[in-house]
């Protein structure tokens, strides 16, 4: 894929312990929509997801919210997201899960809690399967990832990762490099001939 025209965005609805990962959130947002990009998130308006939202929103970008109904009250304000200009309300997190992927040509994670672990873990699983060759990003806000990289460093020196080359996440420190970066890896994929996305899964 060499044209990055979606970024989907996982994160925590909760604030986290310091505003620093509120204030990337908002940055994130703010980068994907200046890049003329449409953000892909999970459709709330509480804490880190809200922030990126606003983000978007403040800078005049797209946004697509995908939320599974049963979570509408707990992870907005009580009703449905006003922060989006497409909204997709799902009837499951697996639906919700896939419809974020399928509507986005590349993958983030902010920091977040068990979930944004599982969704980003879940985005990693494909690729090392082959089931897509989308770019994955690692936005490490202050180190915040850095343990979940030793720990994938260590499940490869154990040998448990043996389809490396299909899992190449990129880890970026600095939130005003995530949107370039992807773009740059997007196209150094499609000309090193890395097949086409490969939608069913």
């Amino acid at each position: 894929m060499s044209e990055i025209r979606s970024i989907c965005v996982y994160c925590g609805s909760s604030n986290g312990r310091t505003e620093t990962y509120l204030r990337a959130g908002e940055a994130l947002g703010r980068s994907i929509a200046e890049a003329g990009l449409r953000l892909v998130y999970g459709g709330g308006t509480k804490g880190i997801m809200g922030a990126v939202a606003r983000g978007a929103a403040a800078s005049g970008g797209r946004i697509t919210g995908i939320i599974p109904r049963f979570l509408i009250r707990k992870e907005t304000d009580g009703d449905a997201p006003n922060l989006t200009d497409d909204l997709i309300v799902t009837e499951d997190m697996h639906t919700r899960k896939h419809s974020m992927f399928a509507n986005s040509d590349a993958l983030v994670a902010l920091p977040g809690g068990i979930g944004t672990l599982e969704e980003i873990v879940e985005i990693m699983t494909w690729g090392q399967l082959g089931r897509h060759h989308k770019p994955i990003a690692f936005a490490n806000v202050d180190g915040f990832w850095s343990p979940m990289l030793a720990l994938l460093d260590h499940m490869k020196a154990e040998g448990f990762i043996h389809s490396q080359h299909l899992v190449r996440p990129l880890v970026i420190d600095a939130i005003g490099d995530v949107v370039p970066t992807i773009q740059a890896a997007a196209q150094v994929r499609a000309a090193q001939g890395d097949p086409a996305v490969i939608e069913r899964m």
